[in-house]
């Protein structure tokens, strides 16, 4: 193997390695002194390091290793990083990439970023900006005036979103609270001030603003509070008075509430005795026939990679002998929007990107066992890199189990003597929680027995509010869930980023639409008028392929190759796209949400295939004005054709949030999700060989809680009930 190349068997590298594996630490701190070495010998003097992550590989190298059908040249293997720094006394970012896998590491290219363009905020910027605010004299006196010391003072560091006063400055808004407690809920008590952070130097305020208030009779605001301000000011509000926090508690935690806790929830076990189903090596996972890449990423959390299915049920193949069926490449949040609806200033800053600025796996939970996931589990760690260079680890990041799903198939013969057969399902779960300020993600990717693969997001955590005065009402643009706290509707726009590898890289995508006929009621084709049927198209070009549901016609959308059809059904074999979630933007098409995130125009987009071609708001989104050149609306706009190609496709799925006082003072989980679906892509039900069984530790519910039953579960195929 040529010395370019990398090799499983390099000396640093485990024998389980896979090409698409993410940095380790000790990669990771190579990396950041390789390339300081570089800075050091080229006149930077002062930085910071931002992101280490992988640089995949091409494609094409990816597949060859895979033994993947492919239709791309070979092309060899390398283990590159994709570094992002900023130089402090400069302001000006770069974008490096050093490898690892030659004779020595090696700064491959350096590029400074043009002016302006920021890379992700960092979870130490988001945490040093309360230490910024607490300290700056004119956030103390404003905070004095409504009673607030400053070691009460409490922030949450958001990216600025649009904002031309501070030109090329990296900046942070900080959304301020008051907190009295250690651990109290400080969003129980918001503030009436935003200051705004330089993020590089010392961390200076460098201006304040003053939301406005609906103080008239009619909930309106004067124009100038509206309009976008063009000056940098730390006037006090002259067009209304300062509100101070309310001081009520509302408490979440069970100590600081002093909750009668309930009594009456018995211990509810999950309990696998010869172990787990699944086999993990390395990064690589196999459960029942499917296998999978896990990646841990600073920036979209966990990839999905190489997702394969072991078809057994085919012609010439068996459970000892089964077709290994590759069915997607790489599936990944890639993207996600959080726009608020309020159309005040600053309030219209708050469109959070949480993949894009801040950054799924950097805000990855340690998870605990036997809390965040039941039963028998093994984690991943996830690492990153720290501004220094060294590098934080974040233990059990991702958790990988198995969950009971419950009835998977059953069928009666309800005539005398005849059987009921029952089999029940169980499910892969690889998850993560990510805490973005106040909201907590939790991110689960099921795979289930009868090879759907779904992706589940649940929100909760606790709502963004604001201070509303005394007697003031939301106007429509927010709930007010406690006296003077105000949530303001919102959405959350999730954009999943799908690469198809359906029997084989070159797939088509096809829409579906249910209809009824077109023929009256009495005519010869609908005599009884109950005729409904479905039209397929097959998108041809990219702009074709910009899409949006459709309630009315059940709009739904496959992946297909058109080269391997059924042999029953004579379509050909697919995956389609099964959500229900998946509500529109409703801010106007030329918002600055829309400008900035256009991915969340449409709910369906296909483009060809490009390895630099990953981030549908683009790579670098902080303090953006629009969508760069590298978005998805551009890629889609060059109309490439998309049939029976190497394709890659955008979902937007997610939810628009009314908050209710349910919500708070901390919000019940609240579920998305997307599922894959195998169509004609089967010859038969492919869970028939999943055998039928009788839990034998299931009793009557008036049964002895201490019974010694036998905890064992029998494997056998007979039926589970017999009539």
């Amino acid at each position: 193997m040529q010395a370019n190349t990398i090799s499983a068997s390099a000396p640093y590298r485990s024998p389980d390695f896979h090409p698409l594996d993410p940095p380790t630490a000790e990669e990771i701190t190579i990396a950041t002194h390789t390339l300081r070495t570089w800075f050091a010998e080229n006149g930077v003097k002062a930085f910071k390091f931002i992101t280490v992550f992988l640089k995949e590989p091409p494609k094409a190298a990816v597949l060859a290793w895979l033994q993947w059908p492919t239709v791309s040249k070979p092309q060899p293997l390398e283990r590159v990083f994709e570094v992002h720094a900023i130089d402090l006394l400069t302001g000006l970012a770069y974008e490096a990439y050093v490898r690892l896998d030659g004779d020595r590491p090696k700064v491959k290219k350096v590029t400074q970023l043009d002016a302006g363009i920021q890379p992700s905020l960092t979870p130490e910027e988001l945490c040093n900006a309360e230490q910024c605010v607490r300290k700056d004299p004119r956030v103390i006196k404003l905070a004095a005036e409504v009673g607030i010391k400053p070691e009460n003072i409490s922030a949450d560091g958001w990216s600025i979103g649009w904002d031309k006063r501070f030109g090329n400055k990296r900046v942070q808004q900080c959304l301020l609270y008051a907190r009295f407690g250690k651990d109290e809920n400080l969003y129980a008590h918001p503030m009436d001030f935003f200051p705004i952070i330089d993020m590089n130097g010392t961390g200076e305020v460098i201006a304040i603003d003053f939301p406005p208030h609906r103080t008239a009779k009619d909930g309106s605001l004067s124009s100038k509070t509206r309009l976008e301000p063009t000056e940098v000011t730390f006037d006090d509000p002259k067009d209304r008075e300062r509100i101070p926090p309310p001081l009520e508690p509302h408490e979440y935690l069970p100590d600081l509430g002093k909750f009668e806790m309930r009594k009456d929830i018995k211990p509810l076990h999950v309990v696998q005795p010869e172990g787990v189903g699944f086999v993990r090596k390395g990064n690589m996972l196999e459960w029942g026939k499917f296998k999978v890449h896990v990646g841990f990423h600073p920036r979209e959390g966990i990839v999905l990679s190489g997702i394969s299915y072991k078809d057994s049920d085919l012609p010439g193949h068996s459970l000892s002998n089964p077709l290994e069926r590759p069915l997607f490449y790489r599936i990944s949040l890639s993207e996600m929007v959080v726009p608020y609806g309020d159309p005040a200033h600053p309030h219209y800053r708050k469109f959070a990107f949480d993949v894009g600025e801040y950054g799924l796996g950097y805000l990855a939970n340690p998870l605990k066992l036997g809390c965040d996931c039941l039963g028998s589990i093994e984690y991943l760690d996830g690492v990153f890199a720290k501004h220094d260079g060294s590098v934080e680890v974040v233990k059990n990041a991702i958790c990988i189990h198995e969950e009971d799903t419950g009835l998977l198939w059953k069928h009666t013969d309800f005539r005398e003597g005849g059987r009921a057969h029952a089999v029940r399902g169980r499910k892969l779960v690889i998850s993560m929680v990510c805490t973005v300020a106040n909201y907590e993600y939790g991110i689960y990717w099921n795979f289930y027995m009868d090879g759907n693969i779904e992706c589940e997001i649940k929100l909760t955590g606790i709502l963004n509010l604001y201070v509303l005065g005394q007697g003031e009402d939301p106007a429509g643009f927010g709930t007010q869930v406690a006296p003077r706290i105000n949530a303001h509707y919102h959405q959350h726009l999730f954009s999943l980023r799908i690469d198809p590898h359906v029997d084989g890289q070159l797939n088509s995508v096809v829409e579906q639409n249910i209809h009824c006929l077109d023929a009256p009621t009495g005519s010869e084709e609908n005599w009884a008028g109950n005729g409904f049927t479905t039209s397929r198209t097959v998108y041809k070009t990219a702009k074709e392929a910009v899409s949006d549901a459709n309630a009315d016609t059940e709009r739904s959308w496959a992946f297909i190759n058109e080269s391997n059809k059924h042999y029953a059904s004579g379509k050909p074999a697919a995956y389609k796209i099964v959500c229900k979630d998946l509500p529109k933007l409703y801010c106007k098409p030329d918002s600055y949400v829309a400008r900035r995130a256009p991915f969340a125009k449409h709910h369906f987009w296909t483009i060809p295939y490009d390895d630099e071609r990953i981030y549908p708001a683009g790579k670098y989104v902080p303090q953006t004005y629009e969508a760069p050149a590298d978005s998805i609306e551009n890629w889609a706009n060059e109309d490439a054709p998309i049939a029976n190609a190497d394709i890659v496709s955008y979902l937007t799925f997610g939810t628009t949030h009314i908050p209710r006082p349910e919500d708070f003072p901390v919000m019940p989980v609240d579920t998305v999700k997307c599922t894959l679906k195998p169509y004609h892509f089967f010859r038969r039900n492919p869970t028939l060989d999943v055998p039928s069984v009788k839990d034998q530790k299931s009793v009557a519910a008036n049964a002895a809680a201490s019974s010694s039953q036998d905890s064992q579960t029998g494997a056998g195929g007979e039926s589970c009930c017999k009539l």
